[in-house]
């Protein structure tokens, strides 16, 4: 289902970070490519070893608050990773066209906040090297309340802590379990993004509106 936003009845818009407004390919390279790379390095194996290792460890806690925790991974892999995503932060960059939807909703005056599961220490380097912190009125962070998006308390939470109207709300990520706990929550507009990583084809959501990217929605 292509998505069109129907601005009138929005006051908030609330976006993700990895996937949404920035490239998802900075994140697949840290995961599949780098830490299996200095992990093998550090621990003096093969890196088909070290694959073979990592893969289950990912798998374990995937889409719970532990996956996205920078301290979680220092500790259970023995290397910084704060450290090594400092290392490669040439590689983050927007995705193409966001920075104009997000001057868009800023002129129109609607709160635009981040919904992210990102760690604190990821999401400021970004902010930060992408300068789009200046666009954001809060960043919404699920470390702040021990559940990651994909779990109803997640939004409980932030609606407790961060007041918005459901009914009110625009929410994009380019997660389908978090797209449908967002949906359990009745936020009103949920749309999906098909292409987070510029480096790899789409990705098909048919269980609900769902655009390219960030940059083929209709603006405010």
């Amino acid at each position: 289902m292509s998505a069109r936003v129907d601005w009138a009845a929005v006051e908030w818009v609330l976006l993700d970070m990895d996937g949404t407004i920035l490239d998802l390919s900075f994140d697949n390279y840290f995961w599949r490519e780098l830490v299996p790379q200095r992990y093998a390095e550090k621990h003096q194996m093969s890196l088909v070893r070290a694959h073979e290792v990592l893969r289950p460890m990912f798998e374990a806690v995937q889409h719970t608050l532990p996956w996205y925790c920078t301290d979680y991974w220092s500790e259970a892999t023995g290397l910084d990773m704060a450290a090594l995503k400092h290392e490669i932060r040439h590689r983050i960059g927007p995705v193409a066209g966001a920075e104009d939807f997000l001057r868009a909703v800023r002129a129109s005056g609607r709160h635009l906040w981040i919904a992210t599961n990102a760690h604190p220490v990821s999401w400021r380097l970004k902010l930060d090297y992408t300068g789009f912190h200046r666009y954001f009125d809060r960043v919404i962070c699920s470390h702040e309340f021990g559940h990651p998006k994909e779990d109803l308390r997640f939004w409980e939470a932030a609606r407790a802590a961060h007041p918005f109207e459901p009914s009110r709300t625009l929410f994009v990520d380019d997660s389908m379990p978090v797209l449908s706990s967002a949906q359990a929550f009745h936020i009103r507009q949920v749309i999906g993004i098909r292409k987070p990583d510029s480096q790899l084809p789409e990705r098909p959501i048919a269980a609900m509106p769902s655009v390219r990217t960030l940059a083929d929605l209709n603006r405010p």
